[in-house]
């Protein structure tokens, strides 16, 4: 027999969500990976029964009294499952009956994540697309930059030669035009820089980046926050951060034309992988607002460099924040439809002694 302390420990890294009931299916204990999936820590799920954990799913009430009555096991693949934050995924759900002398009747609940390796994939995908892409845009600027320079190096030249003043308007355009795609071809090249990290604390980060939006907006726009208090200090360049945050932010506050509401909402997850690597802690950024929505033809490419909806748009912004979080290991996904987008930034809490 295993030994209790022995087995708690490895439930404890489990990727399996596993949760104890006890006979008035009120939650006792579940290890990170149920947090992850319940998006709940252990402590504030403590109690709660599996109605208000699982609303309007076919963990009931109901079922599971007539499981811990009759003592048998159930098994069903490809559950959905409603979690209290609105969100629906797919799950296979083991439960098994329990007796202990000191509890009674209890139930051990098992969910794993059917959808999990979908989700891998896409991420997995994602980062490469990225990765394939940024190279090909870096090294077209590069090929750019030296044509660029010669332009406006001539325009230059000529507008010392022209005899009539005002033919030196057209000049001045050329050059204008050059030092603009010169600093377009910068913005492209930025986020292959070095980083410069230390400690950081994410929510000063964020409330940062607010107070330069709310100034930068003006009375349209409201800003509200729900920040997990728990998060530790992680180990990440603080520039990049802001830019990141402020390019998405900034994007947000364009679609609505400055007018509406930005939510920042910050979670830990547990035990979690961002494409194929594994992370004990990983630090989640949602930035959701009420805007108009991006198109659904437009939803897989808005990572891309100069892709954009709005004509008088770059397309860099989203694509640099992608990049500048790639860096730090994390990845930024995005989800959509009309009244409400979320920008959700996926990154991993490293420390000073690791290197991701």
């Amino acid at each position: 027999m295993i030994p209790a302390a022995t087995a708690q420990y490895l439930i404890e890294y489990l990727s399996t969500a596993i949760l104890w009931l006890d006979k008035d299916l009120h939650l006792q204990s579940m290890n990170p990976a149920a947090e992850n999936l319940l998006e709940l820590s252990a402590k504030q799920a403590y109690g709660l029964k599996i109605d208000e954990l699982f609303p309007h799913s076919g963990l009931n009430n109901k079922v599971l009294r007539k499981m811990l009555k009759k003592r048998c096991s159930m098994i069903e693949r490809g559950m959905p499952l409603h979690l209290h934050s609105a969100r629906s995924i797919l799950v296979d759900c083991c439960i098994t009956p329990l007796q202990d002398e000191i509890y009674g009747n209890s139930l051990l609940v098992e969910l794993t994540q059917v959808d999990q390796h979908l989700r891998i994939t896409r991420e997995e995908n994602l980062l490469l697309q990225q990765q394939a892409t940024r190279n090909m845009v870096r090294g077209l600027a590069h090929e750019i930059k030296n044509p660029l320079g010669g332009l406006r190096g001539a325009a230059q030249l000529l507008e010392r030669e022209l005899p009539n003043p005002d033919l030196r308007e057209y000049t001045h355009i050329i050059i204008g035009e050059a030092d603009r795609l010169q600093n377009l071809v910068n913005r492209i090249l930025l986020p292959n820089t070095l980083l410069h990290k230390g400690m950081i604390n994410i929510h000063q980060i964020l409330m940062r980046v607010r107070q330069l939006i709310l100034s930068e907006a003006g009375e349209g726009i409201k800003i509200i926050t729900d920040f997990d208090p728990s998060i530790p200090e992680i180990y990440a360049d603080a520039d990049q951060m802001i830019q990141a945050a402020l390019n998405i932010i900034r994007n947000a506050v364009q679609a609505m034309q400055n007018y509406g509401t930005i939510e920042l909402r910050t979670r830990v997850q547990r035990q979690m992988n961002l494409g194929s690597k594994r992370h004990k802690l990983v630090i989640r950024i949602d930035v959701t607002d009420n805007g108009p929505g991006i198109p659904a033809n437009m939803i897989d490419q808005v990572f891309y460099p100069l892709v954009t909806g709005r004509a008088e748009g770059t397309g860099l912004g989203l694509s640099i924040a992608q990049s500048l979080i790639n860096q730090h290991g994390g990845l930024i996904e995005c989800s959509s439809q009309p009244g409400e987008t979320m920008f959700t930034i996926w990154l991993p809490v490293e420390h000073k002694d690791e290197k991701l």
